[in-house]
């Protein structure tokens, strides 16, 4: 502590020569208010550039604002409540800082006998400012007049916007132990909730190391962190889990058990990179054995075993696959980082939720399975026996490879996404490598070439036998192309694809004459393909609803189904919210609730708040919750029942028969 103080009496001094505040701050209401009712207020912290403003524990070093309340009698200000701040570090010394404007929220309520009218909401605050050079202690009074039973400007859609950077309460309570120089804490967190870079910003001064780093590990439904102590041992910890792309979670720790173990979260370093690329390697040579991608590497064994012993041919030819699997997965991965890093979260095959990709895969697919039927030959510049063939060869296995899925891959490809992106690059480059890994190795070593059958009348029985599974995969992408694009997809997909196929036996026939035609059905195939990418929708025409059927959630839906007669049963979720999760695994989407709810006559609504939907907070904060869940049975004629957030089937069986 002695090193904080001397800190702050170093920055308290400096000040002097500063003459412009570095932090202006603004009341602002967000709209009028009635009797007994309340209103969000913000204090507007407006930051000159180069300057900063702190959050509730400054870290090492700062100072916490100080709000002091001039209010009408009968009003009250509830907390304070920030959003999800940043680190800054400063010679060594840990920060938790604003560098750009930011807002305080806190409620305010009007006592039920006010009067209409106008009234002034006045206050004094204490605030440290700082730049990376000198700190000026500020202070000022800032006011605004409420209006209350009348109208006022309203700035809901700024409210909107500010409520969503704050850390978003779990409802589920965390443990904490002791272990040695370290305090271990599980926070409730649903494994399929994806965490990039985690930190946690301890509420109050004290049992953390600030500048100290901190680990974390994922077991099961449990993020693990591993702070760094200083002093003491608290009774409860309290802190804010910020995710890494400017959301948190506020939670609260009390003593219990911690989970040992589990996976490492955010270790960045040369072993983690080289095991990632392991994984690659080992999950791009086991995608070999998918329907979708063992075809081609059979192709080339067939080309291998009608070479003969030409081994510089076959060199030359495994490199060149080589470089087109390599290069295409590397591609796929730079385009999947570049639209990441513009704030869009997808995951590997991302490409395969746009139809349009998937009627692309289609035709090739299909292209591929008459090619295997020896309906076709495909052109020269296209054969194996050149390098430009080789490569767009392989090229062609990484693309059709997307849709697979093997051991070791989920893991690897997941892990690339936590690497910085020179690793994240090498990582997708490996799972080339692996794709072509078998045929370079039969290729390069003359003892597996040799384990080769010699070529006869088994290479076109074979051939037809590999289309088998190519044809399959053609009717994958059929389904998944209905599944994006609806019925207008689905058609459009298999006319093209007759189109195509009517196009490619007409080449056949061609060529067994001894035309070459292969250019121009190849040209002809890539003009169906753009014509009807062209028709094709983008997005499904109906909207996807959740597992249980359940419609999303709006306060004119549940009018409007109560005014027709429906109980309905609304519940409040989020991906990261454990104790929701569970309800609905245990309850909610049970078979017996679903039948029951059907029965008689239940509408289900789901608002989802993961992303901190606004018109959801508004109404949370109406019902005086601050999170999820929130569970409200609903019968007409009657006010909504606030249901435990615990639930049973039993509990909403017997709802669902007492509303018949």
């Amino acid at each position: 502590m002695l090193r904080r103080l001397l800190i702050l009496l170093a920055i308290l001094l400096a000040p002097a020569l500063a003459n412009a505040r570095g932090i202006e701050p603004q009341l602002i209401a967000e709209n009028s208010a009635q009797p007994g009712g309340e209103v969000e207020l913000a204090i507007r912290m407006n930051t000159q550039p180069g300057w900063h403003g702190y959050w509730l524990n400054p870290g090492d070093a700062g100072l916490p604002m100080e709000v002091k309340w001039e209010l009408p009698p009968g009003y009250a200000v509830g907390a304070l409540r920030y959003p999800v701040p940043t680190r800054l570090t400063v010679a060594g010394i840990m920060n938790y800082v604003y560098e750009n404007d930011y807002s305080v929220l806190a409620r305010l309520k009007v006592p039920a006998d006010a009067k209409p009218g106008t009234v002034p909401i006045r206050a004094s605050a204490r605030w440290l400012a700082c730049t990376d050079k000198i700190c000026v202690p500020e202070q000022g009074e800032f006011s605004t007049d409420l209006a209350i039973g009348k109208v006022q400007p309203d700035f809901q859609e700024q409210f909107d916007a500010w409520r969503k950077l704050l850390p978003r309460p779990l409802a589920t309570p965390a443990n904490f132990e002791v272990s040695g120089q370290k305090l271990r804490i599980a926070i409730p967190l649903p494994r399929n909730v994806e965490v990039k870079e985690p930190y946690v910003f301890a509420a109050v001064d004290g049992p953390v190391d600030y500048a100290a780093e901190q680990q974390f590990r994922r077991k099961g439904d449990r993020l693990i962190a591993g702070l760094p102590r200083r002093t003491g041992e608290p009774a409860q910890f309290a802190g804010v889990l910020s995710l890494g792309d400017g959301t948190g979670l506020e939670f609260t720790a009390v003593r219990g058990t911690v989970p040992k173990g589990g996976s490492l979260i955010g270790d960045t370093g040369p072993q983690a990179i080289l095991w990632a690329v392991v994984g690659a390697i080992l999950g791009g040579l086991l995608l070999n054995l998918m329907p979708c991608v063992f075809p081609i590497l059979a192709i080339k064994a067939l080309h291998l075993a009608k070479s003969g012993g030409d081994e510089r041919a076959a060199r030359r030819d495994a490199l060149g696959y080589a470089a087109g699997a390599i290069v295409g997965t590397g591609a796929l991965g730079v385009v999947l980082l570049a639209i990441r890093s513009a704030g869009t979260e997808i995951g590997w095959a991302f490409q395969l939720q746009d139809p349009r990709t998937i009627l692309i895969l289609l035709l090739l697919t299909t292209a591929i399975t008459l090619n295997l039927l020896r309906v076709f030959e495909v052109p020269s510049v296209m054969t194996e026996s050149m390098p430009s063939g080789s490569f767009g060869a392989g090229a062609l296995a990484a693309f059709v490879a997307t849709p697979c899925a093997g051991p070791f891959l989920g893991v690897a490809l997941g892990a690339a996404l936590l690497l910085p992106p020179a690793g994240s690059i090498a990582v997708f480059a490996a799972l080339g490598l692996g794709l072509a890994l078998p045929f370079v190795l039969v290729a390069f070593i003359p003892a597996l070439r040799k384990l080769l059958p010699k070529p006869g009348a088994w290479m076109a029985t074979l051939q037809r036998i590999l289309a088998i599974p190519m044809g399959l995969t053609a009717l994958a992408c059929l389904w998944l192309l209905w599944r994006l694009g609806g019925g207008t997809a689905l058609q459009i997909g298999i006319a093209a694809a007759v189109l195509v196929s009517v196009m490619l036996f007409g080449a056949g026939l061609l060529q067994r004459q001894g035309k070459q035609s292969g250019y121009l059905a190849t040209l002809a195939a890539i003009a169906v393909a753009v014509v009807a990418i062209a028709f094709i929708p983008i997005a499904p025409p109906t909207a996807s609803t959740a597992a249980s059927d359940a419609s999303a959630w709006s306060e004119a839906r549940v009018e409007e189904q109560l005014a027709a007669g429906h109980p309905v049963f609304v519940y409040f979720t989020a991906d990261w919210c454990l104790t929701c999760k569970a309800n609905e695994t245990a309850a909610i989407n049970r078979d017996e609730v679903q039948k029951a709810f059907e029965k008689a006559g239940v509408t289900v609504l789901v608002g989802d708040w993961t992303k901190g939907d606004p018109e959801i907070t508004r109404f949370l904060e109406s019902r005086g919750r601050a999170g999820v869940p929130l569970y409200l049975w609903y019968v007409p004629g009657k006010d909504p029942e606030e249901l435990p957030q615990i639930l049973t089937p039993s509990m909403l069986i017997s709802r669902a028969r007492q509303s018949r």
